[in-house]
């Protein structure tokens, strides 16, 4: 998939805001705050469920790399997540 198209999609289903379970959650991490090296899927497949967590890395900006972009969107969809949220930023590894 293409990475605009990927990244757009993503941006479009959580700018929905909560609406039910399941919830994939996608957050981005890396040693600074301009490059995410790393993102953590975050599938809850209903309230009180234990999360379950997959963690992608990239060489480069995962936010910019169009294999974990289409995976990220694939997730989504095989998952039937009626919820996708995305933490702003970056969060730093320490």
């Amino acid at each position: 998939m293409n990475l605009d198209k990927a990244k757009k999609r993503i941006e479009k289903l959580a700018k929905r805001g909560f609406k039910g379970y399941p919830v994939v959650s996608f957050e981005y991490f890396g040693a600074t705050a301009d490059t995410a090296t790393e993102v953590v899927v975050t599938f809850t497949s209903e309230e009180g469920a234990a999360p379950q967590a997959q963690k992608f890395a990239s060489k480069s900006d995962a936010r910019e790399d169009e294999t974990i972009q289409s995976v990220l969107v694939k997730t989504i969809e095989r998952t039937d997540a009626s919820t996708v949220s995305v933490v702003d930023g970056v969060s730093i590894i320490k």
